[in-house]
């Protein structure tokens, strides 16, 4: 009889928040034999994009739900889950539908492990708040039966870096959009992470799956202008923490985590 494959569910706020949060642990994970599912909670229907887009919000949703079909093969997803809750209001909106939503993905996949943002939401969005506020609600709703949680945040610093090498390289800095939030704001005053991943292997990958969200990061993007090696050393680690909670002990990151080298410091 064939063995169950270990599942790791994601899940985050919009389309495009897989890919810049932990992109290359999901590619890692895909790779290792996992099978990894994506939860989306929000369709993304406000956009925050830096380049001209249709001005329906429908059309907007389409690319959207295009851009992530294509990051999701690049990162070797086994399943995508969409859900509708509205973009940007997801912490009035949500409630207790949202981590009931949450539980049942959790309980159709029968998830090992889950990963989500850690509290700062990568950098205060307050979407991605209310996605770990809710995450976490569902996984601990579950008491012993609960999957491993993980909460993944950025290497301060990391964003700041990637904006100042694509501006040597005559890159714009968009004056609405991602682009236009302090890079600074990535990853600080957050919990610290207790453990890193190294995903230099797969940085390219990440970078890819990055690239197919164009109305979000641009056709060229800073990600897009980074040198290989440039890639490698501020988007090669990912940064996680497991969440404090009762349920199943196995250590899959942190066992990841422990065979690899040492990962670079925070800056």
């Amino acid at each position: 009889m064939r063995a169950r494959r270990p599942v790791v569910l994601a899940v985050f706020a919009h389309p495009d928040d897989e890919s810049l949060a932990c992109g290359g642990t999901l590619a890692r994970l895909a790779d290792l034999g996992y099978s990894v599912v994506l939860l989306c909670v929000s369709r993304g229907e406000r956009g925050g994009a830096v380049e001209s887009v249709p001005a329906s919000a429908g059309d907007l949703v389409e690319i959207r739900k295009r851009e992530l079909d294509a990051a999701s093969q690049v990162l070797g997803l086994q399943a995508v889950h969409r859900l509708s809750y509205p973009d940007g209001n997801l912490r009035w909106a949500g409630g207790y539908q949202l981590r009931d939503d949450i539980v049942r993905v959790i309980r159709q996949h029968r998830a090992d492990a889950v990963i989500t943002f850690d509290d700062d939401g990568l950098y205060w969005h307050a979407d991605h708040v209310a996605v770990h506020e809710q995450t976490s609600s569902a996984v601990g709703a579950l008491g012993v039966e609960a999957p491993a949680l993980y909460y993944v945040t950025m290497a301060p610093g990391a964003m700041q870096l990637v904006v100042e090498r694509a501006s040597e390289k005559r890159w714009v800095r968009p004056s609405s959009g991602v682009w236009s939030i302090d890079p600074k704001a990535f990853g600080v005053a957050t919990n610290a992470p207790s453990f890193a991943l190294d995903v230099r292997p797969w940085v390219a990958r990440k970078v890819a799956a990055l690239q197919c969200h164009q109305s979000q990061f641009g056709a060229v993007s800073p990600f897009s202008l980074l040198e290989a090696s440039e890639a490698s050393a501020w988007l090669g680690f990912e940064y996680f923490r497991r969440a404090p909670l009762a349920g199943r002990r196995e250590r899959m990151l942190e066992g990841m985590a422990a065979q690899q080298s040492r990962p670079l410091p925070l800056v």
